[in-house]
C-alpha cells in the first residue's frame, strides 16, 4: 500500500471557526496537523531498534536478532483519547484529539533517545488493529510522517527466528485503512459511551457506564432470562422398550411410529393406553439398515473457538484464557532455550494455516499416530467470519518439536499448570484437524409392534481418527445435543449411540419384550448463557470481535449488570432496568442488527469500502437526534420511591420505600429527615426481604474484661463491643482489614468524626497519626509502588481506586461493591 504520511490524527491546539457538518471531512483535512519536528539524528551507531508492545514479547524478540538490534517495549498503548473529556470534534470530521498516556512520557523519551543513533527503526506491534494503532501513534512521535524512511512496520504471525527474521528482511509502510478501522471504533465507542452514560447517571444512578457493544452485550442475557421466565412448559411422554434377541446383549429401542405416523405422545393416557395394546404384541425385526459413519475433525482454533472450548473443557473464562494465551504467544522460559513463543497469534477469526505448518504436522501424524491416521491431502477449512483478516492464521502451536509431553516440566516448575493445559489444548486441536475422520459402524434397526414401529440405533468405534488425540466429544456438539433435548422434541430424541453395541439383527427376526418404558417428561425453557455459550451468541450474530469477547464479558459482570448464578448468567435487577431503559430512549443503537451491521462497516473500512469519518458520520446524524430525546424518553428512576408493604420499624408511621444510591437499590424510611432508617434487601421470588443488621459475633476478645464481643452499629459507625455491656463497657474498632501504611503495627479501621462524616484512622491513635478521608486498599501501587491505595468517588465518573501520590496519578475503576443502603444516606467524604 502506498505510504500517507500525515495522518491527521492529532487534534492541533489552534483551531479555526466550525464547519458545517457536511464539510467535515474537507476541514479535517484541512486542519491536519503540521509534521512534527524531528530530534536531530546523531552520529550512526549501526544498531537498529525494534519497537513492541510489552517487556516479555521484548526478551523473547531479542535473542533472536542479536547485539545490533536494540528491543524496546511501549508498555501497550501510548496515547489514546483523554479520560477528562470526551476528546472528539465532530464539527471537524470527527477529529480526535489523543493525549500521551499518563506514564507513558518516560517510555517515549526512551524510545525516542533510542530512534535518534538506529540505522532502521522497527515497529515490530501486534498484526491486528490495535497494534497497527500503536505502532502508528510511535510513529507520529518519532516525526515519521516527515518522510523518515527509517521508520518502517514489521508484522509477524508467531515469535520463532524465522518468523522475525523474514518480518525485518520485508519491512512494509504503515496500513492507514487498518489504523482507520480502529480509531473509527475507538471514536464511535467514546461518542456512545460518553454521551450515554451522564443521562444514566442523571436519570438511574451515578457510576453506571453504557456502551455500543457491551450494552447490547447485556441485552442478549436479558432477553433470554424474559424468554425463561415467559416460557410454559408442554408435556410429553417417552416410550422405550427393553427387548432381547437370540444372543446378547439386551438392548433399548425408542418409540419412531404410531399408526404410521411419527410418534407424539402429549398425555399420559393415551400412553398408557398404547402400552396396553403393546404389552401383547409381537416385535418382529422389520429392516435393519447398517452402514459406516465418518465424523470429522474439528477445524483449528479462531479466538472465539478457543474461548469456547477452553470454557468447556478446562472451565476457564474467556479473560483466563485471553491471559494465558498471551504469556504462550510472547514466550515462556524453557530452561536453556530461554523464552520461546510457544503459539501464534492469539486474536484471530481466520481458519487459515501456514503450507510450513502443515507440512509439520502432517510430519508429526505420521511419525506419532502412522499413515492411517493421515489423509492423502491436508484439510483445508474455510473461514466463516464475514470480515475475517486472512492475513493471519489460526491459533496453532509454532513448532512441532515443543510438544506438550516436552514443556510439561518447564510447567510445573513455573506453577502453571493452567498455561500448560492451555497449550496442550492448542496443540491437541491441531493436530486433530489434520488427522482422517473416526469411523463408526452404525446399525439402525425398525422393530414393528402391533401399531407401533420402535427404532434402535447402536454404533461401534471402528477407527478412532482424529479422536486418539482430540478423544472427547467435542462440546460444540454436546451444546447442539442438548439445544434438542431442551426444546422437548420426544419423537426422535437425539441418539448418542457412539459404543453402544446390538445384538446381531436380520430382518423377519422375532424379539422378546423384557419391559416397556413409559416416562412423563416436560419440555425446557432455554438455558442461561454460559461463558461459552455467550461467546457464540455473540459470534454468530455479529456482537463484538474475537478480540473484545474476553473484555466484554469481564465488564458486564464488573459493572454489576449481569451475575453468575452456577457457571450462568442471570441478569441483575440493576442490568434489565439500565437495559429497558437504554432500550426505551436508543431503540436504533441497542438493536441487535444495527449493531452487527455497524460491525461490518468498522471492518469495511480496512478493506477501503468507506472512509472512517463517512461511516462516522452517518452513524452519528441519527444518534445526535436520539440524544436529544433522551433525556425525555427515559424515565427518571432516581428520583422514583416505589412503595413496599413493610412498615418502618423505627417509627412505624411509614411504609418503606425502595430507593437507588451510590451502591444500589435500598430500603427507605419516607418520612426522610425526621426518620433517617435505612437498610439493605434481598429478593427472594419476586419479593422484598429486608436484611435487618444485627449483632454480630466476632473472634476478638474484650480488652477489659477478656469476655467475647460482638459488632454493633451506632452513631460514629460500626464498633465491637463487650458481651457483657452494660456490666462492661469495653470497645474497640473495627478493622477494615488494613495494616496501617505508616508501619506502627496497628490497623485501620472506619470512623466517623462528629459531623457525621466518615473518615479511617490507625487503631493506635494517638501514637500514630495516620487519618484518611477514602478508604485505604492493602494494595501495592502497580505505578510507583506506594503501600496503599484509596477507594475514591466523583460525582462525575463513580467510585474509582487511586493512588495516594498525587505526582503518581495511577488511577483504575473500582469494581461494583454490594449493598447500597449505607453509601446511599453519606456521600464518602472529601479531604
Amino acid at each position: 500500500m502506498a505510504r500517507e504520511p500525515k495522518t491527521g490524527a492529532v487534534a492541533v491546539k489552534k483551531k479555526k471557526a466550525a464547519a458545517a457538518p457536511k464539510e467535515a471531512t474537507a476541514v479535517a483535512e484541512a486542519e491536519a496537523p503540521k509534521t512534527p519536528r524531528r530530534a536531530a539524528r546523531k552520529t550512526s551507531t549501526g544498531t537498529s531498534l525494534v519497537v513492541v508492545e510489552s517487556p516479555a514479547k521484548a526478551k523473547t524478540i531479542k535473542k533472536y536478532l542479536g547485539r545490533s538490534f536494540d528491543v524496546k517495549a511501549s508498555v501497550g498503548h501510548v496515547k489514546d483519547l483523554p479520560k477528562s473529556k470526551i476528546g472528539v470534534d465532530v464539527e471537524k470530521g470527527f477529529l480526535p484529539e489523543y493525549d500521551v498516556i499518563k506514564g507513558k512520557a518516560k517510555v517515549l523519551s526512551e524510545i525516542k533517545r533510542a530512534a535518534r543513533t538506529a540505522d532502521h527503526v522497527f515497529l515490530a506491534t501486534d498484526p491486528d488493529r490495535e497494534g497497527e494503532a500503536i505502532a502508528w501513534h510511535i510513529s507520529e512521535e518519532l516525526g515519521a510522517e516527515g518522510g523518515d524512511a527509517r521508520v518502517r512496520r514489521v508484522l509477524f504471525n508467531e515469535i520463532t527466528k524465522t518468523a522475525i527474521q523474514k518480518a525485518i528482511e520485508k519491512p512494509l509502510d504503515l496500513d492507514r485503512r487498518k489504523f482507520d478501522s480502529q480509531q473509527a471504533r475507538r471514536i464511535l465507542d467514546r461518542l456512545v459511551g460518553y454521551q450515554i452514560s451522564p443521562i444514566l447517571w442523571k436519570k438511574v444512578r451515578r457510576g453506571l457506564s453504557a456502551g455500543r457493544v457491551q450494552s447490547v452485550a447485556v441485552r442478549l442475557v436479558v432477553e433470554r432470562e424474559r424468554e425463561i421466565e415467559a416460557f410454559v412448559p408442554v408435556e410429553y411422554w417417552s416410550l422405550d422398550a427393553d427387548l432381547a434377541a437370540q444372543v446378547p446383549p439386551d438392548f433399548r429401542a425408542k418409540i419412531f411410529k404410531v399408526d404410521g405416523q411419527k410418534a407424539d405422545l402429549k398425555q399420559g393416557e393415551e400412553t398408557q393406553a398404547l402400552v396396553k395394546d403393546l404389552e401383547g404384541a409381537r416385535y418382529v425385526v422389520a429392516s435393519v439398515d447398517r452402514k459406516e459413519r465418518k465424523r470429522n475433525p474439528p477445524p483449528p482454533f479462531t479466538t472465539a473457538k478457543l474461548q469456547q472450548e477452553a470454557a468447556n473443557r478446562l472451565g476457564f473464562s474467556p479473560k483466563k484464557t485471553m491471559t494465558l494465551a498471551q504469556k504462550l504467544y510472547e514466550g515462556v522460559e524453557l530452561g536453556d532455550e530461554g523464552a520461546i513463543g510457544l503459539i501464534t497469534y492469539m486474536r484471530t477469526d481466520s481458519v487459515r494455516l501456514a503450507t510450513e505448518a502443515v507440512d509439520a504436522v502432517r510430519a508429526h501424524i505420521q511419525q506419532a499416530y502412522g499413515t492411517d491416521h493421515l489423509p492423502e491431502q491436508a484439510n483445508v477449512y474455510k473461514t466463516k467470519a464475514k470480515a475475517a483478516q486472512e492475513a493471519h492464521e489460526a491459533v496453532r502451536p509454532t513448532s512441532m518439536d515443543w510438544t506438550p509431553d516436552r514443556v510439561a516440566p518447564f510447567f510445573d516448575q513455573m506453577g502453571e499448570r493452567d498455561m500448560y493445559r492451555l497449550y496442550e489444548l492448542i496443540w491437541n486441536r491441531f493436530v486433530a484437524c489434520q488427522m482422517v475422520p473416526a469411523i463408526y459402524d452404525q446399525t439402525s434397526a425398525d422393530i414393528a409392534a402391533g401399531r407401533a414401529v420402535f427404532r434402535a440405533t447402536g454404533s461401534i468405534l471402528k477407527f478412532p481418527g482424529y479422536l486418539a488425540v482430540y478423544g472427547a466429544k467435542p462440546p460444540e456438539e454436546e451444546a447442539g445435543a442438548e439445544e434438542e433435548k431442551t426444546n422437548g422434541d420426544a419423537a426422535e430424541p437425539v441418539a448418542r449411540a457412539e459404543d453402544r453395541q446390538l445384538p446381531p439383527l436380520e430382518a423377519g427376526m422375532e424379539l422378546r419384550l423384557l419391559k416397556l418404558l413409559p416416562e412423563q417428561h416436560f419440555t425446557q425453557p432455554p438455558p442461561r448463557f454460559n461463558e461459552s455459550s455467550l461467546v457464540k451468541e455473540m459470534e454468530e450474530r455479529g456482537i463484538g470481535r474475537p478480540s473484545t469477547y474476553a473484555a466484554i464479558l469481564d465488564t458486564i459482570q464488573e459493572k454489576g449488570y449481569v451475575e453468575k448464578l452456577e457457571k450462568q448468567f442471570k441478569p441483575t435487577h440493576l442490568g434489565v432496568l439500565v437495559t429497558d431503559e437504554l432500550v426505551r430512549a436508543f431503540p436504533r443503537e441497542m438493536d441487535i442488527a444495527f449493531t452487527a451491521g455497524m460491525e461490518e462497516k468498522l471492518d469495511g473500512i480496512e478493506e477501503g469500502a468507506a472512509g472512517w469519518q463517512q461511516v462516522l458520520e452517518e452513524f452519528y446524524s441519527k444518534f445526535k437526534e436520539d440524544l436529544a430525546k433522551a433525556d425525555e424518553a427515559m424515565r427518571n428512576v432516581k428520583a422514583q420511591a416505589i412503595e413496599t408493604d413493610i412498615t418502618c420499624e423505627k417509627c412505624g408511621q411509614h411504609k418503606m420505600v425502595i430507593k437507588w444510591g451510590r451502591n444500589g437499590e435500598f430500603l427507605a424510611c419516607p418520612g426522610y429527615p425526621e426518620c433517617r432508617n435505612t437498610m439493605n434487601f434481598r429478593r427472594e421470588d419476586g419479593n422484598i426481604v429486608p436484611e435487618k443488621e444485627e449483632d454480630v459475633p466476632v473472634e476478638d476478645k474484650c480488652p477489659e474484661c477478656g469476655a467475647d464481643m460482638v459488632m454493633k452499629r451506632g452513631r460514629f459507625g460500626r464498633f465491637l463491643a463487650c458481651t457483657r455491656y452494660p456490666d462492661c463497657k469495653g470497645t474497640k474498632p473495627v478493622s477494615i482489614g488494613v495494616t496501617c501504611p505508616k508501619g506502627c503495627g496497628g490497623y485501620i479501621s472506619e470512623k466517623r468524626s462528629r459531623r457525621g462524616k466518615t473518615f479511617y484512622g490507625c487503631s493506635s491513635y494517638p501514637k500514630c497519626d495516620f487519618v484518611a478521608w477514602d478508604r485505604p486498599r492493602n494494595e501495592t501501587c502497580p505505578q510507583c509502588g506506594s503501600a496503599y491505595l484509596l477507594d475514591k468517588y466523583s460525582k462525575k465518573t463513580g467510585p474509582f481506586v487511586a493512588c495516594p501520590n498525587k505526582e503518581c496519578g495511577y488511577r483504575r475503576e473500582a469494581e461494583p461493591r454490594e449493598g447500597g443502603a449505607e453509601a446511599a444516606r453519606a456521600e464518602p467524604a472529601k479531604a
